[in-house]
């Protein structure tokens, strides 16, 4: 696979993590919103939200009440920056991120695309822990 099979704008159709355990969580809820772009020149940006997120009631971007703002991270995640692609593994390097943990890191997904052309991007994530799990997305082209 090639960064050109990836170009372009996806939207996201669905969003899960599979536990070894046999849990199967929707993290932005079922329905979720999402874009992600691969540029032909080797950039992405990902965001993903809750469906029907609330408007703040008590302020503005800035000065909303601390709950509000807490609702609004836990009710979305977005990040960019470069990538790169060997085989079917996609590297995120990313640049600016939402959660401030993932600059500077790196974000690895295998992919690969089905009969209809969608888009699955996987990761595991906390191997070897009691948490250990298999995030599934799901794209549809945009």
């Amino acid at each position: 696979m090639s960064a050109q099979n990836l170009a372009g704008r996806w939207e996201l159709v669905t969003f899960e993590q599979n536990y070894d355990d046999g849990r199967r969580v929707y993290p932005m809820g079922e329905g979720p919103q999402g874009i992600i772009q691969y540029t032909e020149d080797g950039y992405m940006s990902c965001m993903i939200s809750r469906p029907n997120r609330e408007n703040f009631t008590t302020g503005g971007q800035w000065n909303a009440s601390d709950a509000e703002k807490a609702g609004a991270y836990n009710s979305m995640m977005s990040y960019a920056g470069r990538y790169s692609v060997a085989d079917n593994t996609v590297t995120h390097f990313v640049d600016l991120s939402l959660f401030p943990n993932w600059i500077g890191g790196q974000q690895q997904r295998v992919f690969k695309f089905d009969d209809q052309g969608l888009l699955s991007l996987t990761a595991r994530l906390e191997e070897n822990t009691s948490e250990a799990r298999t995030a599934l997305l799901l794209w549809k082209r945009g």
